[in-house]
């Protein structure tokens, strides 16, 4: 049995190769999963971008310097198993190499789900490491793993997001009236239109969509956002506007411009990267005026949570939002997002370069089978 990855060089991040590799055999307890179905978005561009510092290339070493493994969300089928509670067939929704298999480690069991007890995954994000066996996951459907593994994990981060910024009242950016204004860059990335639609929630927020003129009309057919504004046109928002800025685009010069135009501006977020010769490392920013900037971790708030509420009461609530978004992203009326499938390892490296470089249609979800 083979394995062929998607490499992606670590500084230029449009330059891939795929490598074709041996099996090595399975040691005592360990399982190896045939990838069949992955999503490509911009969150996996943003992995690739914060890969060394966020430490997302070690999920998955290549074994080869300057090149790394994008991990990715989806599903697979176990077709081998040294474990004696995972059955070969079980079929797990969770974080992927970028390949055709992968092998892992089964610990901590349970009928939902089991970790991935992995020597060289013991320092990375626990969240990371949770497969989830779909005949009891609460989230999964049969019908609809593309939509999973496109916005399930995006959503979650948005979801985040939103009750990271309503468990912080919004960080005190509230006009005469009690209204928090909200600005999320690149609108029309899923996690920032799942983040606008999960702020819908809270009463009293208004959400102001920055994104480039040729998004703007997708933005705005969403329905999400109270506003929409072009990267040009941010300053047309008085500058004494109370208001937190959620930055998914890593763009320099926006995030000058509302630090240095919003005397208002009362905390800035940066979630990820969709310009790739800017990506913003944690830190970074130092000389912005105005608050300084956050790098947001979802991770650290899944763990706040389940401490106050319990991880049942967590994950009964973020079941409830996925099942409302995922209704909405689907309405046969006025879908949110058009799914685009393409076939085989060959076809990946086009569609990365091309996500990579920021020329994928904000409509279109690209999912892969393997």
């Amino acid at each position: 049995m083979a394995t062929t990855d998607l490499l992606i060089a670590h500084g230029e991040l449009t330059q891939t190769r795929l490598r074709t590799r041996d099996d090595t055999p399975l040691a005592p307890g360990q399982v190896r999963v045939r990838v069949d179905r992955l999503a490509l978005t911009s969150n996996n561009v943003t992995y690739a971008g914060f890969g060394q510092a966020m430490h997302y290339w070690d999920f998955y070493p290549s074994g080869e310097d300057g090149w790394g493994i994008v991990p990715v969300w989806g599903f697979g089928d176990v077709v081998q198993s040294l474990h004696p509670g995972v059955a070969v067939g079980e079929r797990l929704y969770g974080f992927w190499p970028s390949s055709t298999h992968a092998v892992l480690t089964p610990d901590r069991l349970s009928p939902q789900r089991f970790a991935d007890a992995a020597p060289h995954r013991s320092g990375l994000a626990g969240v990371y490491n949770q497969y989830f066996r779909t005949a009891l996951d609460p989230l999964y459907r049969a019908d609809d793993e593309d939509v999973q593994a496109l916005m399930r994990p995006l959503f979650i981060t948005s979801w985040l997001i939103a009750d990271h910024l309503a468990d912080n009242d919004f960080f005190g950016a509230r006009d005469a009236n009690g209204r928090a204004t909200v600005l999320l860059s690149s609108a029309s990335s899923k996690t920032a239109y799942g983040t606008a639609w999960a702020l819908s929630r809270h009463p009293g927020v208004e959400v102001v969509g920055l994104t480039s003129p040729a998004n703007e009309a997708f933005c705005r057919e969403l329905g999400c956002y109270q506003r929409m504004l072009s990267y040009d046109s941010v300053e047309q928002l008085a500058a004494d506007t109370p208001c937190v800025f959620v930055d998914f685009a890593g763009n320099g010069q926006l995030r000058r411009t509302v630090h240095t135009h919003f005397a208002g501006l009362a905390h800035s977020l940066a979630i990820g990267s969709t310009h790739l010769s800017e990506v913003a490392l944690p830190g970074s920013g130092k000389q912005l005026p105005g608050p300084r900037m956050v790098f947001f971790f979802a991770p650290d708030q899944i763990r706040k949570r389940t401490q106050e509420w319990g991880a049942q009461a967590f994950g009964e609530r973020m079941a409830d939002a996925w099942r409302a978004f995922s209704e909405r992203v689907t309405d046969a009326g006025s879908p949110w997002l058009r799914v685009e499938h393409t076939r085989g390892m060959a076809s990946m490296p086009q569609v990365w370069t091309s996500l990579a470089a920021g020329r994928l249609d904000p409509r279109v979800g690209h999912v892969i089978e393997l």
